[in-house]
């Protein structure tokens, strides 16, 4: 058994500019509006509370490859940018717009008066993610490692999905989730 090397670190990320390049910072609600208004038919990824870095980094990797336009979370009880998140977003937190916001349930009444609708994803839920139309303005919604969507965002969803699970196992990690959501929603949008 060979010995271990002592202070090895990771090795170097191609995808990634070193952080002195590129200074990523939170867009607002305005630019939410913005983007939406822009759009025939936005793709939004709304997480409520997702903590982890690691977590967020691989969804918003997994958001740039499904196209989404923005990502929203709220300001607090909630992972922002840091450099862990874009080294694990291998730069895609350097192109998808992340947008922080004060108040989620709000921002998800403003987004609902542009003709946005919302799928949450939930245990609880009747209906399987792929018995739902997820064509048109679309913000997929996915809760907080472990506990999932708080109780008044669930509330302000529109419809509300859940993944089948085959398995054991009740649920999916909140980054797996958000890749299997995407890119049912881009299966769709693909199909029409």
């Amino acid at each position: 058994m060979k010995p271990r090397r002592q202070g090895r670190e990771a090795r170097e990320n191609r995808h990634i500019r070193p952080a002195t390049e590129i200074a990523v910072r939170s867009r607002d609600e305005e630019e939410l509006m913005t983007i939406v208004s822009d759009r025939a038919a936005p793709l939004i990824l709304v997480l409520d509370c997702v903590q982890d870095p690691h977590n967020l980094g691989a969804i918003l990797r997994t958001a740039d490859g499904a196209g989404v336009h923005a990502v929203v979370a709220p300001k607090d009880k909630a992972v922002g940018i840091t450099e862990t998140v874009r080294r694990i977003s291998v730069g895609a937190a350097d192109h998808v717009p992340f947008v922080q916001v004060t108040n989620l349930a709000r921002t998800i009444e403003r987004l609902k008066e542009k003709g946005v609708w919302f799928v949450g994803t939930s245990d609880k839920a009747d209906k399987s993610l792929y018995e739902l139309d997820l064509k048109g303005p679309l913000a997929l919604v996915l809760g907080a490692e472990e506990k999932g969507m708080r109780r008044l965002t669930e509330e302000n969803c529109d419809f509300l999905a859940s993944i089948p699970m085959a398995g054991k196992i009740e649920c999916l990690n909140v980054s797996v989730s958000a890749g299997v959501c995407l890119f049912e929603a881009v299966r769709q949008r693909n199909s029409s």
